[in-house]
């Protein structure tokens, strides 16, 4: 898997492995997509996070097939949205993904909220695992599971999740549920990895100070700061510059004074939905 990909890889509990560093399309205009992900798999990513919802699936899976890259070198995520969770619908939501991304299977399927009120996240995880055993999706995770949805997963048995995609950023560290998620063996993804603009992390002194030190932006050190903590991450742009400047991550190294520096940051700014609010 991604023989072309030259960054790190981390190890999943399916067996498979996940590029560290991918790009994600998050907001991404459908009509942009293809010119933005082809921008991206030109530069050098093979990692490409989409969701249902973004309604971007089709754009992403134009860009896939005119880029000529093999598929066993590219690793592609998409997610289940609420509305489609449950057994029949979740079977339906994954045959119109990969219909849309022109693709037989998905590398990663994730439930994209636990929407608890709507109490369908365990039913809808028994349809994920059967998509795994069908072999519409490598490997299955979920998305914005907090540590009560997690546990409730791993009573009933069965697989575990491969990954758990939260917001994360300096600002916002979710500690509890990245060691949970851990100690079970599911890795963390972070999504809003530069805090999304509501904290103004670049203004930070730690953040610029460690960029002064090492010649990079303050986005490529907070980037580098969430793939030493071991975080799975996938900025999104429209610019090809900036596109490429998010990749170029591999050159330097934070110092453990930075990195806690950084982590100091923490003030519990969620930015996105609280995972038990968002029904």
């Amino acid at each position: 898997m991604t023989t072309t990909w030259t960054g790190p890889v981390l190890p999943l509990n399916s067996g498979a492995t996940i590029p560290q560093l991918g790009f994600g399309v998050f907001k991404v205009d459908p009509s942009e997509t293809e010119r933005i992900v082809t921008d991206a798999l030109e530069l050098g990513y093979r990692h490409i996070d989409t969701a249902a919802i973004y309604g971007n699936e089709e754009g992403v899976g134009r860009a896939i097939a005119a880029s000529g890259i093999p598929r066993e070198d590219l690793f592609i995520t998409t997610k289940l949205w609420n509305s489609d969770q449950g057994t029949k619908s979740a079977h339906a939501a994954i045959d119109s993904s990969l219909e849309k991304l022109g693709l037989d299977f998905v590398d990663l399927y994730l439930i994209h909220w636990p929407t608890p009120r709507r109490d369908l996240y365990r039913e809808s995880w028994k349809a994920l695992q059967q998509i795994q055993a069908d072999g519409k999706a490598t490997s299955i995770g979920v998305s914005n599971f907090l540590v009560e949805h997690l546990e409730k997963l791993l009573a009933d048995g069965g697989t575990v999740p491969a990954v758990n995609q939260i917001e994360l950023h300096p600002a916002l560290q979710q500690r509890e549920v990245v060691e949970f998620s851990r100690n079970h063996g599911i890795q963390i993804e972070a999504w809003g990895p530069l805090g999304q603009g509501k904290y103004p992390l670049f203004d930070e002194p730690s953040v610029r100070d460690a960029a002064a030190a090492h010649g990079k932006t303050p986005a490529q050190v907070v980037l580098r700061w969430h793939l030493q903590n071991g975080n799975i991450v996938f900025p999104k742009s429209n610019s090809r510059a900036r596109i490429a400047e998010n990749l170029d991550l591999f050159d330097f190294e934070l110092t453990d004074a930075e990195i806690a520096a950084i982590s100091s940051l923490e003030r519990d700014g969620r930015v996105g939905s609280h995972p038990n609010d968002l029904n």
